[in-house]
């Protein structure tokens, strides 16, 4: 009978782990010595022995070798004696020295990784010992914005230390001034092309903003793709403030602030180039003081300065801030308006500018008084660019110094034919302030009609200008330059008075109520109308149904809240309300639904053409069929023929007014009129 070998200290699980372990925790001998007695232990053999090398071809009989290799490569090899071995203790033992080649190569890969890795954490110290040597703040981020690196220099600069920054967007250092600064956005097309450099903004951990150059530069890996920035910031405050200081000089008068005649030419050309691209007009005002070089002369030129300064305050508050304001010099100022639409509002504009110099000026314990003598040149006709309409407002101010009425309110234009225009404009100005006080002003009664009973539903009250020599004025004439004078608001004030003090003369005499309708100017419509209206109808003992208001379209297009709670409170007085010239403004009919009116009136541009007009009988149905789906009345205005009328009557417009039924006329004859030919509807 056979002996049966030992029994194995280890099985080859037991022997893996015990190899793992001291791969991983031994050196040298002390491995080799450890791996033989592992292969002893697992075959069970007194003698087990780990070598370097490959296995010896006298290696002697009755020995068990296996070579550990790896790739081809000999790594070493197992030797065990001691006893008989058969073919499974040659399997086991094979089996072990491929565990061992692979744990060592492992073992090696690991070592080297973890060698490699040392020397980029130790180039990256280096790196990051360099970067905070230099005083430039220098930081990195991602291709979406994030910091990813922060050095001392960037502390330094911006106040936050690394820990705070990393991790963070760039944008919190940005200035939030809404001027869409570039690189705003990531990733950015020079981030993979190149490099740029730009004059920035940015903000401070204490809240101070400062200007710092910037230099960006794309950050690349290993494989040359962009992965971010790396951006180089220098302050650069000073050197910001002086040159603004340099240009302040160069294009401002020190003494008022105002631009100087340099500047003020290039505003005005660029203002010329938006007035040529829209078609629009605009104007150049030459400014002289009166008297004030005798003041100068007399008092000194402190005294003379102060002037000017306070002078320079008062135009700059009386002007629209897209006006341009210049100090020529000495006592010379110059103004650019743009966007003007008719040339008789630079003759307001000037008026104004000599009304605000009428307050005294109390400078150095003197009551001092100048006032201006102001031309006026117009582009394009007088023209083009900014130094000819300066020298043409020059010449037209020298003329209107020659005057000697009232100097200190002369204003004339540069052309004759022109300034006689303006003249009159000015004229009928004045003229209409006077007519508002001296009973010159008068209202006319234009009938409305039901198309389906032609009974009377309604008036427009109508204002007219009796003037004592040039007789009846059209509103054509006055009403424009009322609306930019802002007298349209006086006037205005008055058309409701007197509507009213009708309304209770005919309610007196016995006639039922029909609505009088009043136009009210988008300078009227205030948080103070509903108080004056309900004022108005009290006074006059009338029932809110006699009145009916007019507003235009732009009137309502400012501020839709503000307007719609106006709108709320006439409503509640029981005043009715009609949406004038509807179709030629920009409602929007989301809008038009929140708005409390009770008619839409078509404007006269769109009746004109009816019925042979094919776009405005398209557009009159269309107002008319969105009238009646959201409520609305519809009246449609200038209707003059039966065609037209029986158009809006197949249409199913309400009601009509113009001269088909009736022209504008005084409250007797229109009285007389509704007493023996019209009927009221009750």
């Amino acid at each position: 009978m056979s002996k049966l070998p030992p029994a194995p200290l280890l099985d080859i699980a037991g022997s893996s782990a015990a190899v793992c372990q001291a791969v991983l925790g031994l050196r040298g001998d002390a491995l080799h010595v450890e791996l033989g007695r592992i292969a002893g232990e697992l075959l069970a053999a007194p003698q087990g022995v780990f070598a370097t090398g490959a296995v010896a071809s006298d290696a002697g009989e009755g020995l068990l070798a296996a070579q550990v290799t790896l790739n081809g490569d000999v790594l070493g090899h197992y030797r065990l004696g001691g006893r008989n071995f058969g073919e499974a203790d040659r399997r086991q033992l094979d089996t072990l020295a491929t565990l061992t080649g692979t744990l060592l190569q492992m073992h090696g890969l690991a070592q080297r990784t973890t060698h490699a890795y040392a020397q980029v954490e130790a180039q990256l110290a280096h790196q990051s010992q360099i970067l905070d040597q230099i005083h430039e703040s220098v930081l990195t981020t991602d291709r979406m914005g994030y910091i990813t690196s922060w050095n001392r220099g960037a502390e330094q600069l911006f106040g936050y230390t690394a820990v705070e920054a990393v991790g963070r967007h760039v944008l919190f250092l940005y200035v939030d001034d809404g001027s869409g600064e570039e690189g705003a956005d990531f990733p950015d097309a020079f981030a993979e092309q190149g490099g740029r450099m730009m004059e920035v903004r940015r903000r401070k951990k204490s809240g101070e903003i400062f200007w710092a150059s910037l230099s960006l530069s794309p950050l690349r890996d290993l494989e040359d793709n962009p992965v971010g920035l790396i951006a180089y910031l220098t302050d650069i405050t000073e050197r910001k403030l002086a040159e603004e200081r340099l240009h302040h000089l160069a294009y401002y008068q020190e003494l008022t602030g105002l631009p100087n005649r340099t500047l003020f030419a290039r505003l005005v050309d660029q203002g010329l180039m938006s007035a040529q691209r829209n078609e629009g007009t605009a104007c150049v005002l030459y400014i002289d003081l009166n008297r004030f070089k005798l003041i100068n002369g007399t008092l000194g030129r402190t005294v003379g300065d102060e002037l000017l300064r306070q002078v320079a305050q008062r135009f700059r508050k009386t002007l629209r801030d897209e006006d341009v304001v210049s100090h020529l010099a000495a006592d010379e100022f110059a103004i650019g308006l743009f966007d003007v639409r008719q040339h008789f509002e630079a003759t307001t504009v000037a008026q104004k500018l000599q009304a605000v110099l009428e307050a005294p000026f109390l400078i150095g314990g003197h009551d001092l008084r100048v006032g201006a003598s102001i031309g006026i040149s117009v582009y394009p006709q007088d023209g083009t660019d900014a130094e000819t309409l300066l020298r043409m407002a020059d010449i037209a101010m020298q003329r209107a110094k020659e005057r000697v009425d009232n100097p200190d309110h002369n204003v004339a234009f540069y052309r004759l034919d022109m300034n006689e225009g303006m003249q009159q404009r000015m004229q009928i100005e004045t003229g209409l302030r006077h007519a508002l006080g001296h009973g010159e002003l008068l209202l006319h009664y234009q009938p409305k009609f039901e198309i389906g009973s032609s009974r009377l539903v309604g008036a427009e009250a109508l204002v007219r200008w009796m003037h004592p020599q040039r007789g009846m004025i059209p509103p054509s004439d006055f009403i424009p330059l009322a609306e930019t004078t802002g007298l349209i608001v006086q006037v205005g004030e008055w058309v409701l008075e007197q509507a009213c003090a009708q309304a209770a003369i005919w309610q007196r005499a016995g006639l039922p109520p029909f609505r009088l309708a009043v136009n009210v100017s988008a300078r009227e419509f205030t948080s103070s109308l509903p108080g004056r209206v309900a004022d108005t109808l009290k006074r006059y003992r009338i029932d809110a149904s006699w009145l009916e208001l007019e507003i235009t379209e732009s009137t309502l297009m400012h501020d839709i809240d503000y307007v719609i709670g106006i709108m709320d409170h006439i409503s509640a007085l029981g005043v009715a309300l009609s949406l004038d010239d509807f179709g030629t403004g920009y409602s929007s009919l989301s809008y038009l639904k929140r708005f409390p009116i009770d008619t839409l009136k078509i404007d006269r541009s769109f009746t004109t053409g009816i019925p042979s007009d094919v776009s405005d009988c398209a557009i009159a149905s269309t107002i008319i069929s969105m009238g009646r789906k959201l409520g609305h009345r519809v009246i449609a205005e200038g209707v003059e023929t039966l065609e037209q009328m029986e158009f809006l009557r197949q249409a199913g417009c309400d009601e009509v007014q113009g001269y088909l039924y009736g022209k504008p006329m005084a409250a007797y004859d229109f009285e007389k009129a509704l007493r023996e030919n019209w009927l009221l509807v009750a």
